[in-house]
């Protein structure tokens, strides 16, 4: 059985809705949602207004802490390539023939990938900014 978690909104306690409503009859409070898994936030908060009250609370916080942006990024061919896909000659049926690339969107170069090489989140030609 997975670990059960608490949502992170800072106010989820106090929102009235059934299934926050815990405790002996007669005795019941309010209570922060647990769950084994959320569906917002990366898993962290159990609605969207949950998420924005966190993020209301502690976004400037957390943005200050892990680097604010001081200047400008800019695209260039260097760091505008992105991961896609497609089916050759519209050929739609299932997975095994789709045909992954990584395509800048500068330059409109495409190079051909493999299915490992698109699934893998830290396989990217980007250089620059």
């Amino acid at each position: 059985m997975s670990d059960l978690k608490y949502c992170q909104g800072p106010d989820c306690h106090t929102y009235k809705t059934q299934d926050r409503l815990k405790g002996p009859k007669g005795n019941k409070t309010n209570q922060t949602r647990r769950r084994s898994s959320f569906y917002y936030g990366n898993g962290n908060f159990c609605d969207m207004r949950c998420q924005n009250d966190w993020f209301n609370k502690y976004g400037t916080q957390a943005v200050n802490h892990f680097g604010r942006l001081t200047e400008a990024k800019h695209l260039t061919e260097h760091n505008a390539w992105v991961k896609d896909w497609n089916y050759p000659n519209g050929d739609f049926m299932g997975s095994e023939n789709r045909q992954y690339f990584l395509f800048n969107t500068i330059t409109k170069e495409q190079r051909p990938l493999t299915e490992e090489q698109f699934n893998d989140s830290n396989y990217t030609l980007n250089t620059g900014e």
